[in-house]
């Protein structure tokens, strides 16, 4: 069974097409595949990953299915950083410079973008539908939205906006103390852990700095996986919230580089004629490796028996965002 490892500004996940499959999997060896392969803390493989991007034949009008399953096993309705490396890998497996992927609420467009750098392919993805209504966020804070407002219940002097996009994402806007301080974990594994009634089924929690006008820099606690290096669609929803918050640095149609604790990405927020919102996130789909495994092995967490081909392309992403960071 072939896999192969990819990243989204260093959101890392294991590409699995249906088609590589030795036998079809049930979704519980799914499940169990994902848990074993993405576990960082006890033997995951090489290292783990954050997730794995379950590849299938989608529905008419589009060219392909994805699916996410997060390393603790659930499954998260998007993935921005994802489904830039899918369509990086539908593109070349198929021939395709344009097209749309099936997501579970959405049959998302995406396409070829510049390269950021050599070796650094770069793909354009729309993230979309946006709502900020409590039922769709599966939130109970006693309003029907959530927009630049306290929940004192999790602190008193820090303003959040909540919005689906469509998983749900709670987003602060910080100094840089706080954006590199403790409260984004505490607030956010509570708000993770099961157990609380605010967002009973958890929320992605991201705080955002504007590092000047057209750039802020965004940190997330992803649900189902923890800190990450990205979360595309917490960088979307971020983006969203920066043009609605603080239009007198930015406008909607207007690039926005988004900075994060992997890489970078560039979005722009949209507005349909019908008022609703949508995103375009570009950023790099980089191909790590290509792993060999067998099937039974993987499910059951094995791995004294792979191989792993390096590309070459993670040293050009490396050198890339070092280049940023000059």
């Amino acid at each position: 069974m072939e896999m192969l490892k990819v990243h989204g500004s260093g959101n890392d996940f294991f590409i699995l097409d249906e088609d590589n499959l030795e036998e079809p999997l049930t979704e519980e060896e799914l499940i169990q595949l994902a848990q074993k392969v993405c576990d960082r803390d006890i033997g995951g493989l090489h290292g783990g990953a954050d997730g794995v991007l379950y590849v299938q034949a989608g529905h008419e009008g589009t060219d392909g299915r994805m699916r996410v399953i997060n390393a603790d096993g659930s499954e998260a309705s998007m993935c921005g950083n994802g489904i830039r490396t899918v369509a990086r890998y539908l593109s070349e497996k198929k021939n395709l410079a344009e097209f749309k992927i099936q997501t579970m609420h959405a049959d998302l467009e995406v396409k070829k973008a510049d390269k950021l750098a050599e070796k650094v392919p770069a793909f354009d993805a729309e993230i979309s539908p946006v709502s900020f209504d409590a039922q769709d966020l599966l939130m109970h804070v006693g309003k029907e939205k959530l927009i630049d407002d306290y929940i004192p219940e999790l602190s008193e002097t820090i303003k959040f906006s909540a919005v689906a996009v469509p998983n749900p994402h709670l987003i602060a806007f910080v100094d840089h103390e706080t954006l590199m301080g403790e409260e984004l974990g505490r607030i956010a594994s509570y708000l993770n852990n099961g157990n609380n009634p605010i967002f009973p089924d958890g929320v992605n929690v991201s705080f955002v700095e504007i590092l000047e006008p057209g750039k802020i820099f965004v940190r997330t606690f992803e649900r189902g996986v923890g800190f990450t290096n990205a979360c595309g669609t917490a960088m979307s929803a971020s983006s969203l919230m920066y043009v609605l918050l603080h239009s007198d640095q930015i406008d909607f149609e207007k690039l926005i580089t988004v900075i994060n604790p992997g890489g970078m990405v560039r979005t722009m927020v949209h507005k349909r004629e019908n008022g609703d919102y949508w995103m375009s996130l570009i950023g790099n789909a980089t191909e790590v490796a290509k792993v060999n495994i067998s099937q039974a092995d993987a499910i059951n967490g094995n791995f004294d028996n792979f191989t792993w081909n390096e590309t070459g392309e993670q040293a050009a992403y490396e050198a890339f965002i070092a280049q940023l960071h000059r």
